[in-house]
Formats: structure tokens, C-alpha cells, sequence
């Protein structure tokens, strides 16, 4: 609890879209006063009239000073930031001759820096109260760089490399951190509203033999697992979970 133990802990999730963030949110919601941080204000603004205890922080994570402005004013409103989930993502889709090389500069900051900026931001008060928990979800771009991701797969390995440094700093100071791999597309629609707008990896294969959701991770089941390793008991923490689809390749 913050303060004197009268109101919810702080909960600030970055990277809150559509699908996975505002799954995030409802999920953390119950239990949680949750600030939420994304750079679309109006989507913000919606969620958190539809949810009771979801308040707008409207920042461009990449801006890392913005960025570092408004973590102070969320805990100048709500508290210290008891859980910091990063769900944050910048991705640049083609080959390394195909793409602008500064779009690897971007997606750098916005995947890793920014990340690095918050965890700096909240972690002391996290270390003083011998509490706390910071998760960032991933993929497994973070492991292998194939063709298409050569600008993007590289942040989320560093991505996932400094989640494990500050894993290993900050656990024995009873801090928590994590790291969620999601082995899967996540259905969502601004890569395309149809099949035929979206490119092949998130389209079922024709002979998808299950139904057409089971294709996908769920952004409900993913929030799920998040809120589950957030509330691990400290003798049975866990780094790192991948998560995937029963019917997924691996």
C-alpha cells in the first residue's frame, strides 16, 4: 500500500495500445491504481472513463525527457509506482538494406533506453521499501535475428539482456523483475482491419486446421500471466516465461 495503507498501490504501465496495454490495464486495475503511458491521448482518455481507477499520462516514450517529467508527475498525483510494467514497442519490419539505418536508433530508445530511464526512476523508492516489481513483455525477436527484423530484433535483445542485469542487481534488494516473451502474433488491427491487408505472419495459414482465435495470443491471457508474475511469492520468483498458443511451432 502507499502512504499510510488507505489506497491501492501505484501501478504504471507504459505502452498502453489497443490490445495487450489495455488488457494490461484492466487486469492491474483490480487491485491497482494504474497511470497509464502511451503518446495517443484520445485512446487514453476513453480507457480511462470506461475504467474507474485508470488515470491518463499522454507521453511519447521515446522523448526521454518527457518521458522522465511525467513519471514524476504520476507519482506527485498517485504515489510511489509500486509495479512498473513496460509494454512499450517501436519495430521496424524489412532487411537491413531495405530499411533506413536510423530506424534502429529509434526503435533502440523507445525498446530498451526508455525502459532503462523508468526502472532508474522508480527503483530506489522500490529498493527502500523492499518491494516492488518491474516487467517488461517481449518476444522472441529478442533471441534470433531473422532477415526481416535486422533493425528490431537487436533492441528487444538488448531489451531482454538489460531486464536480466537489473534482474540480478535489484532481486536480493527485493525487487522483482521480469521478463514475458510472447511466442505469437497478437491480433491486432493496426497492421490491418482484413486478412488481406496484413502481412503473412499474421494470418493463419489456410490450413489452420483450429479456430481462427487460437491463431493468436490472447491480450486477456497475456495480461493474465503478467499479473501472475507480478504477485509470485519471493522465494518462487521467476525471470523469465515465454508464452504461446497450444498449437503454436516451436
Amino acid at each position: 500500500m502507499n502512504g499510510d495503507g488507505s489506497e491501492k498501490p501505484v501501478c504504471l504501465i507504459a505502452g498502453v495500445g489497443d490490445s495487450t496495454g489495455a488488457a494490461l490495464v484492466r487486469r492491474f486495475e483490480q487491485g491497482y491504481r494504474v497511470a497509464m503511458i502511451a503518446r495517443n491521448e484520445p485512446r487514453l482518455s476513453r480507457l480511462a472513463r470506461e475504467i474507474t481507477d485508470a488515470h491518463a499520462y499522454p507521453c511519447d516514450v521515446g522523448d526521454l525527457d518527457t518521458l522522465t517529467r511525467t513519471v514524476a508527475n504520476v507519482e506527485t498525483d498517485l504515489g510511489r509506482v509500486e509495479v512498473l510494467i513496460y509494454n512499450a514497442v517501436s519495430h521496424s519490419f524489412g532487411t537491413f538494406l531495405e530499411l533506413n539505418p536510423r530506424e534502429l536508433e529509434r526503435n533502440f530508445r523507445v525498446n530498451t533506453t526508455a525502459l532503462l530511464y523508468l526502472a532508474r526512476a522508480v527503483a530506489p523508492a522500490m529498493v527502500d521499501a523492499q518491494r516492488g516489481v518491474i516487467i517488461a513483455t517481449g518476444n522472441t525477436a529478442s533471441y534470433r535475428g531473422v532477415p526481416n527484423y535486422a533493425l528490431f530484433a537487436p533492441t528487444k535483445a538488448a531489451q531482454r539482456v538489460l531486464c536480466e542485469s537489473l534482474a540480478r542487481d535489484l532481486g536480493p534488494k527485493k525487487v522483482h523483475v521480469g521478463y514475458v516473451t510472447i511466442d505469437a502474433p497478437i491480433d491486432v488491427t493496426w497492421l490491418g482491419e482484413s486478412d488481406a491487408d496484413r502481412p503473412s505472419w499474421l494470418v493463419p495459414p489456410s490450413d489452420w486446421p483450429w479456430e481462427r482465435e487460437d491463431f493468436f495470443a490472447g491480450p486477456d491471457a497475456i495480461a493474465d500471466e503478467v499479473h501472475h508474475m507480478a504477485h509470485q511469492h519471493r522465494t518462487a520468483w521467476s525471470f523469465e516465461t515465454t508464452v504461446r498458443p497450444f498449437a503454436e511451432s516451436w
